[in-house]
């Protein structure tokens, strides 16, 4: 008997198929050789489920290395606008940037990012305004695993009677701590530079404490 309300299987667009056919290729098992992403959005407000992306910055890091040449930075075309959150990120509706459409930036992101590991901090944030992009254009949430940098550099302080460590550290307090320039913070590709820089350090101060693997990372953050 034929069934006729069988469900026809979603036909999903070319760069969807291409970067889920990323993830088909083993992973690195030398922490250094993996490739992973630092990504920062800029964004209208808090509210991931109402509010929109303005911009993306993204970077690329292998061996120990921010690879300078591949870094990605989206600014979005965006009828939702909140003036007050203009002080902070500095992007003007009105602004000379050249933008994209939220369809176009996301296939730009998902091709640039293929299997990577993203990094991110407070990455929960950015991940659901994304992925929340995504289901708006009829697409499934992202497939990379996830380091947040505020979880991984809360995992390199020792409590004491004396020091206690806090719930969350914002990524001034990081920049601080690891002596990174603020010049251009508050921008997507700025904020995705102090991440980048704050995970190498974090790392390199992980593996002091003995051989360090993808998967050490993941249980942390």
């Amino acid at each position: 008997m034929i069934n006729f309300f069988r469900k026809k299987p979603v036909q999903y667009p070319k760069f969807w198929d291409e970067y889920v056919q990323s993830f088909e290729q083993k992973m690195p098992t030398d922490i250094e050789d993996i490739r992973f992403v630092a990504l920062d959005t800029e964004t209208t407000g808090f509210d991931y489920i109402h509010e929109r992306i303005l911009s993306i910055g993204a970077l690329s890091l292998q061996n120990k290395t921010i690879v300078l040449s591949q870094t990605l930075e989206l600014y979005l075309q965006q009828d939702h606008y909140n003036a007050d959150t203009a002080k902070i990120h500095g992007i003007l509706k009105s602004g000379g940037l050249n933008k994209v459409s939220e369809a176009e930036a996301l296939q730009q992101l998902l091709g640039y990012l293929q299997n990577a590991v993203i990094i991110a901090h407070h990455a929960v944030f950015d991940l659901n305004m994304i992925n929340k992009a995504l289901e708006r254009n009829g697409l499934p949430n992202l497939k990379n695993q996830v380091l947040d940098t505020s979880k991984l550099y809360k995992s390199t302080l020792i409590s004491s009677n004396i020091f206690k460590k806090k719930e969350h550290y914002s990524l001034d307090e990081l920049a601080e701590k690891f002596d990174i320039s603020m010049k251009d913070r508050h921008t997507a590709i700025g904020d995705a530079y102090i991440t980048a820089i704050a995970f190498l350090k974090i790392k390199s101060r992980l593996k002091e404490k003995g051989p360090l693997k993808l998967k050490d990372l993941l249980k942390i953050g």
